[in-house]
């Protein structure tokens, strides 16, 4: 069935910069902000810009993501002539191989994108919180008469060497591209979000496998190829809430700016509503001795005790006494009588048992170095026990390193 535009997001990546959150499941099947996981994102984002067929490309632990995608139902995604669709590695006649970069992940699906022998493809990361209108990217693409469109934004000139960098001209068309620059020469950063003609695409794909020296990645061989052979690039620029969320201090700013109104990530507008699989649990319970302040939490919560500038997912217990501030709760952790959790982002299914002490304030630590606490999920820690801040532990409560 032909279609204009279809996307494929690349969410097989180990997100091995979150880790322990990421043992046991791919980064874009983390818990996000309460009631979503990171995915939920390009999902929705696919949805309210009429893009109604996504190919998913997993690969590392996919299994929780699978599950949690399904039929696609909750993104409205679950149509007959198109849908959501995860797309492994697998073997063919000719063998196989796990996905090598970003661009062999797309090439080893041709197929799958020739089913709907679309003019453009949008690609995705699933690794971003965001809220982005494709449709007037794809309208961006059109109108510049490109082959490739990369969205972008400003950053701060002393964060640009991070970054994939480009350099543009009065029109807005891409000039060079530099791949985490040591001396950048523009601050117009490149977010991996990228709309290709797709015949074009197409061949440079088909091209950079062939070649026995490409890491078969976009950022670091396929735009560069385009560019020297003066394929018509364009820049689109994106000036809302944007923030890769592959390490854990960007994951626990992005929940702490969730509960800013001054952040631009506003979750509650319903012009362009970023849904999720619902959680089939009670209402939240908060006890005659709960104290929340600037906070959000979440169905089947059960708050005796305070918290405050937090975010908890579903299914959290804070006992009577217990204090929780700037800290993340994943899905099903226990805060026990009396304990104290602060700047900590706490694994699915953790247990913190009374008189705990989980991490500590910036100010604790000074002038010694201070860092984030996390917990593995399913990690249990005995009664009184005190984890410094900065330190992380695996589900045995064992100290490993970041």
């Amino acid at each position: 069935m032909k279609k204009e535009c279809i996307a494929m997001l690349l969410a097989g990546g180990q997100g091995s910069r979150l880790y322990v959150l990421t043992g046991e499941m791919a980064k874009p099947a983390v818990p996000f902000g309460g009631k979503y996981r990171i995915i939920d994102f390009p999902l929705s984002n696919c949805t309210n810009s009429g893009i109604d067929t996504v190919g998913v490309l997993t690969q590392y632990r996919p299994l929780e993501l699978n599950s949690y995608i399904g039929s696609g139902q909750p993104w409205d995604l679950d149509g007959s002539t198109g849908g959501v669709h995860i797309l492994p590695p697998y073997m063919g006649s000719k063998g196989g191989t796990w996905y090598k970069g970003t661009a062999n992940a797309i090439y080893q699906n041709m197929g799958f994108i020739d089913l709907y022998d679309p003019d453009y493809v949008v690609v995705l990361s699933g690794d971003h919180i965001y809220k982005m209108n494709y449709a007037k990217m794809v309208a961006r693409h059109k109108a510049a008469g490109a082959a490739c469109t990369i969205s972008v934004m400003e950053v701060p000139w002393d964060e640009a060497s991070r970054f994939g960098i480009m350099s543009v001209d009065e029109n807005d068309i891409i000039t060079e591209f530099a791949e985490k620059p040591k001396e950048p020469k523009s601050n117009l950063a490149s977010m991996g979000i990228y709309v290709f003609s797709w015949k074009v695409l197409r061949k440079y794909l088909t091209e950079d496998e062939a070649d026995p020296n490409s890491e078969n990645d976009f950022g670091k061989n396929v735009i560069p190829a385009m560019l020297a052979n003066h394929e018509v690039m364009a820049a689109y620029r994106f000036s809302g809430y944007w923030k890769d969320v592959g390490t854990l201090e960007s994951l626990w700013d992005a929940n702490m700016d969730m509960l800013s109104p001054d952040s631009g990530l506003d979750l509650l507008d319903e012009s362009w509503p970023i849904y999720a699989r619902s959680v089939n649990v009670p209402a939240a319970y908060l006890g005659p001795t709960a104290q929340i302040c600037h906070s959000a939490f979440n169905r089947g919560s059960i708050i005796d005790g305070v918290v405050e500038n937090s975010v908890l997912s579903p299914n959290v217990v804070v006992e009577e006494g217990a204090r929780v501030s700037y800290s993340v709760l994943l899905p099903g952790v226990k805060v026990a009588k009396d304990a104290v959790v602060e700047y900590a982002i706490v694994g699915e299914n953790c247990t913190i048992a009374a008189d705990c002490h989980v991490g500590g304030t910036p100010e604790t630590t000074a002038p010694a170095p201070w860092g984030l606490t996390v917990l593995a999920p399913n990690c249990a820690l005995a009664e009184g026990r005190r984890v410094a801040p900065g330190i992380m532990l695996d589900r045995n409560g064992e100290e490993v390193s970041k």
